[in-house]
């Protein structure tokens, strides 16, 4: 279903100066090329975004980062930046109230700034009681931080805060996602009848193949899609067999690297708090879940939850444990999973193979990294699928055919009471402009909102990225941006959200972009309260 096009660039460098978040949905109707066909009508009528995701400058609003002036110790420290209790410490404190604290941030000479925009991260953790709770971040914009920790479990608790990236970095992040057309190329294989191959560069945009250079043109007729190769020495543009990752490109200078290096990127403050106690209530040593049952739709607080004996406890609903294989069977039962989005997902597919002994994997003899994948259990009539999106995909080489888009699959769904669709997108974005990213939401959020149409019965959950990277190219930075565009994007649709960003930064364990088992049993077991909820 793809439609190929080649065609000469013959637009000058000089489109560069454009608002870069216009790319690429201005840049594309000014080539002169045979128009492609349309994406499909079902999707037309509910193409229309929120009016806050359309609104970019708005909704990925951040503080302004001057920056250092080129000088490195006048950027943001986490050995000096310092914080401490709002109000005079108690001996104990009230279940279900709130623990308030200041943090100043400071350069590397000690000095306060007296600018925000510097990405921290706070946490009550429990660590003997296996607890944590994200913190909310208040940034005042002139150095200080108000940092507000609710009391959810009784019981020792401690206050943890780790700057991520200073303003300075921040800065060097917002400038490059801005200005950068993409940070990294993708190689495109080209095959002839004779079994000869050529390799090409292929990317987002067209002007990343080179100023008046031949480019294949494809466009995925489902989702309107745009992907660009340069034109193979001698091969047709219709023998593109294979996609892979390419290069990852140098799009920092000494100094911003030095502001991202890793000495000063994801460190914990010195502990200015002692640890503080917290008393039950009533003989109550948790604030309890509340007693709605989970169900798309749902609007989600903040936080949305927080872990206690290694469980997570849901804010928004009343979430369940399905600590056994046979609770795990009796939910799936009679149902049909669509899981499509990054190795993330997958993950959640991995657990629930590795966890149902039942559940039989089936050889498709693909490439495993991108999929598709499929698992059975014939007896309880369970089918569990997931497959990648389509390019852009950061991945070892796969056959072109089996890169579908999401849309695509979302399309060739009927829905019902037993079907499951699992989204999972965002990290194979981070190296592109925001616009690349809501063009694609654009057109899954229009073939959701079809398929609700057709069978509202249909259950859709969209899992929020979670955090792990800290360089140049997938920074938490840009993972905060890429959740509020998925939020925005969903938010009018009766959709399900798994916070995965809050569920993997609320314990006191290491940053993973692949997190480990006992954050994914979480993860999935929200995911089944979904699907039943009661």
């Amino acid at each position: 279903k793809t439609q190929f096009y080649s065609f000469q660039i013959s637009i000058a460098y000089h489109i560069k100066s454009f608002p870069p978040l216009l790319l690429p949905f201005s840049l594309c109707p000014l080539f002169t090329i045979p128009l492609p066909p349309q994406p499909h009508p079902a999707h037309k009528s509910s193409g229309s975004l929120p009016q806050e995701l359309s609104d970019l400058t708005h909704l990925l609003h951040w503080p302004p980062t001057p920056g250092d002036g080129g000088d490195l110790l006048a950027s943001t420290s986490p050995q000096t930046s310092t914080y401490h209790l709002r109000k005079t410490s108690q001996a104990s404190y009230t279940l279900g109230g709130y623990l308030e604290a200041i943090l100043i941030a400071r350069d590397h000479r000690g000095r306060p700034k007296t600018h925000g925009g510097d990405l921290f991260r706070a946490q009550l953790l429990g660590p003997y009681l296996k607890a944590g709770v994200p913190g909310d971040i208040q940034d005042l914009e002139n150095g200080t931080y108000l940092l507000s920790f609710p009391l959810l479990w009784a019981g020792q608790a401690q206050v943890q805060v780790r700057l991520i990236h200073s303003s300075e970095a921040v800065g060097v992040l917002r400038g490059i996602w801005r200005d950068q057309w993409a940070m990294v190329d993708f190689m495109g294989y080209f095959r002839g009848p004779t079994g000869y191959e050529e390799i090409v560069t292929c990317n987002v945009n067209p002007l990343l193949m080179g100023e008046e250079e031949s480019t294949c043109h494809y466009r995925d007729e489902d989702s309107g899609e745009l992907w660009f190769c340069a034109r193979p020495p001698t091969l047709p543009c219709d023998s593109l067999v294979g996609h892979s990752s390419g290069h990852y490109w140098n799009v920092t200078t000494p100094h911003e690297e030095a502001l991202l290096a890793w000495n000063v990127t994801d460190k914990v403050l010195p502990q200015d708090i002692s640890p503080i106690w917290v008393a039950k209530e009533s003989n109550k040593s948790l604030v309890l879940s509340p007693q709605q049952p989970c169900h798309p739709g749902i609007m989600g607080p903040k936080p949305s939850g927080f872990y206690h004996q290694a469980m997570w406890h849901s804010l928004s609903c009343s979430g369940r444990s399905f600590s056994t294989v046979d609770s795990i069977l009796g939910c799936l039962a009679g149902h049909i999973i669509h899981m499509m989005g990054d190795s993330t997902l997958r993950q959640w597919w991995e657990y629930l193979r590795d966890t149902v002994p039942s559940l039989k994997p089936v050889d498709l003899h693909t490439t495993y990294q991108t999929g598709p994948l499929m698992a059975v259990e014939t007896t309880r009539g369970i089918v569990l699928h997931w497959r990648a999106h389509s390019w852009p995909l950061r991945s070892l080489r796969t056959p072109v055919a089996s890169l579908h888009s999401v849309v695509r699959e979302l399309g060739g769904l009927a829905g019902g009471p037993h079907t499951v669709v699992v989204l999972g997108l965002g990290a194979h974005f981070t190296t592109f402009p925001p616009s690349a990213f809501v063009q694609r939401l654009a057109g899954i959020r229009a073939a959701v909102a079809a398929l609700l149409a057709r069978e509202p019965r249909t259950l859709v959950v969209i899992k929020l990225a979670n955090t792990g990277y800290k360089s140049v190219y997938g920074s938490d930075w840009f993972t905060l941006q890429v959740n509020r565009l998925l939020r925005a994007a969903f938010a009018d649709l009766r959709v399900a959200f798994v916070d995965a960003w809050e569920m993997t930064s609320s314990l006191g364990l290491p940053d993973r972009i692949h997190p480990g088992r006992l954050i994914i049993r979480n993860e999935v077991n929200l995911l089944l309260s979904f699907i039943c909820p009661t």
